[in-house]
């Protein structure tokens, strides 16, 4: 051996390796590979150091200790192991370049690593790279078998979030931009601000080598109860913090979390696509899920109870049925459940109420374990308490995500309800919270129809619901008849989404790399009034990040046209086109 390590510099092939990790979106220039898979790098000896039989040491966290796995060291060897931490070299001809080809551990903990020489005690850093989850590496607990799905559900940086209600379907474009410059370290640092990092670091990146860990985590990160963690929640006042309805994609909220703190303000959709924004930039295949009529039974006894006067008006709160709420699905297996339960688990970013003081979130569940809820309705006329109706076919609807490969909507109610009739479960405890203000009240007083069957008509003015209408564009309508004689009651609800205009997106030109192009935009005015004070915002992911364009890329990308605002009756009018965005010629230069 050479008596001094003399490394003159080491090459990171950050390239290569990103190339082979598919690691290559991401815009941050370091090396960042995936966990079970092997990475090379090239060291250049200066002359005189002969050989390079070494030891590595890869410590993570700020107290590393090889009992926590948080500090590995292992010796050069003829060949790698692709389960454990193992490296092997070969020299050129000269000897003055090695090539290292290093594994680690498909169970190893994510996070940023330094990769260390130790060379008869002499410790020289070789430098840092960040390790993720694998779905591409069968011995990965995130394993996910399919290229179509794993570039769906870990690599896709634009997808589809469902809203509105179960008649009338609605999918939101959003950028998730999981690869933008500088989200990879702002993902790391919810992990860092998490409080079990901040009471037992060590632990806690111990930890990291488990996805239900880190989902777990990220479920009470994305949400600021109880720690400083990314969005605050509303959905009555926004004073002081940006409508819900006008974010277009998560970079935003993430920088600004990261600069400023807690980000107001979030609802369930918007909790949910930023916690897949962090899943998939960590390697955890990811997707958004949609329910439409989300039942929160507020005390646990299986039965949604409402309290309504004789004017059917409500006057309890606690139990509802939400015209959607959203969550995500994590990709994983669950050796603590047994083999049946691998696969997609759900676990909620959105806020949950406080039981007994302790804010409760629905942590990382196998699909047979999410349920829905009863129908059963009740009403109290007077001092009593009647039963008006009851249904398990009102709650749990058109569950939704994204297709793979594809804008089309999903509908996967079959992966987490049995059919209706078959079996009857336990309630779901997940919520929307809908803006409600009465527009418009109407009693009659009718005779006795006998079997006759007589059709009333509710006429809704513009003038009479357009002051208070939200920007979700929904109005409930409700009914209630009520036999006094036979205190027998009957009540139906139904909710009507307002059309949103159409908004017309046409290129004038081609797009270039680093060249302006002309876009026409075209909307028709569906109100009985001027619009005025408009305004758009343009978004796309590894395009606009909130500044001008300045990164090339060559290739497929999609525009996404946000925030088409129109005083208060209209905004947040979203669309999307797709454009193949050309390397400019320079042939005649």
């Amino acid at each position: 051996f050479a008596a001094v390590l003399a490394i003159e510099r080491c090459d990171l092939n950050i390239r290569g390796n990103k190339s082979s990790h598919h690691t290559e979106p991401f815009a941050d220039q370091r090396l960042i590979v995936r966990r079970g898979q092997a990475f090379t790098i090239f060291v250049h000896l200066r002359p005189g150091s002969k050989t390079l039989k070494i030891f590595y040491v890869h410590p993570a966290g700020p107290l590393p200790k090889k009992e926590s796995d948080t500090k590995v060291s292992f010796p050069l060897s003829d060949s790698t192991v692709d389960t454990e931490w193992s490296a092997s070299a070969t020299h050129d001809r000269a000897g003055n370049k090695v090539s290292l080809t290093i594994m680690s551990s498909p169970n190893a903990p994510i996070g940023l690593y330094s990769l260390t020489v130790d060379h008869r005690g002499q410790k020289t850093t070789l430098g840092q790279f960040t390790l993720l989850f694998n779905a591409w590496c069968p011995n990965d607990a995130v394993y996910m078998h399919g290229e179509a799905k794993r570039h769906e559900y870990v690599l896709a940086q634009h997808g589809q979030i469902y809203r509105g209600t179960h008649k009338r379907i609605k999918g939101t474009p959003w950028n998730f931009g999981q690869f933008e410059a500088g989200i990879l370290d702002i993902c790391l640092k919810i992990l860092d601000d998490n409080p079990k990092f901040v009471s037992d670091a060590d632990q806690d990146c111990s930890a990291r080598k488990n996805p239900i860990y880190v989902t777990r985590v990220l479920s009470a990160m994305i949400n600021s109860n109880d720690d400083k963690g990314v969005l605050v929640g509303e959905w009555y006042d926004f004073t002081g913090g940006i409508h819900p309805g006008q974010w277009v994609g998560t970079g935003d909220i993430l920088r600004q979390w990261a600069e400023s703190g807690p980000v107001r303000y979030g609802q369930c959709w918007v909790f949910a696509a930023v916690g897949c924004t962090v899943s998939r930039a960590l390697g955890i295949p990811c997707r958004v899920v949609t329910n439409f009529g989300s039942a929160h039974d507020s005390n646990a006894n299986l039965i949604i109870e409402n309290h309504y006067n004789e004017d059917g008006e409500m006057i309890s709160e606690g139990d509802s049925v939400w015209n959607f709420h959203v969550w995500v699905d994590s990709w994983m297996t669950r050796p603590d459940l047994g083999k049946e339960f691998d696969g997609w688990q759900t676990s909620d970013p959105t806020p949950q109420e406080k039981s007994d003081g302790e804010l409760e979130f629905s942590y990382t569940v196998h699909p047979d374990g999410r349920n829905f809820g009863f129908g059963e309705r009740l009403m109290t006329y007077g001092s009593s308490l009647v039963k008006i109706s009851g249904s398990t076919k009102s709650v749990g609807r058109f569950i939704s995500t994204k297709a793979v490969a594809s804008d089309e909507r999903q509908d996967i109610t079959d992966e987490y309800k049995y059919p209706e009739g078959k079996h009857t479960s336990c309630a779901f405890s997940s919520m929307y919270i809908k803006e409600q203000q009465l527009c418009q009240l109407q009693i009659l007083s009718l005779d006795a129809l006998g079997s006759k069957e007589e059709r009333l008509y509710l006429k809704l003015e513009y003038g009479t619901y357009g002051p208070v209408i939200t920007s979700d564009r929904l109005i409930q309508l409700s009914a209630i008849t009520i036999d006094k004689q036979t205190v027998d009651y009957h009540k139906a609800e139904k909710t009507i989404v307002l059309d949103e205009p159409h908004v017309e997106i046409k290129m004038l030109g081609e797009a270039m790399v680093m060249q302006p192009v002309l876009v026409r935009l075209t909307m028709l005015n569906p109100l009985p009034e001027a619009l005025l004070d408009c305004s758009f915002t343009v978004g796309g992911a590894g395009l606009i990040d909130g500044k001008p364009i300045t990164l090339k890329y060559v290739g497929y990308w999609r525009f996404l046209l946000d925030n088409m605002h129109v005083n208060d009756k209209l905004k947040n009018i979203k669309n999307t086109i797709s454009v193949v965005v050309k390397e400019r010629d320079t042939s005649h230069i």
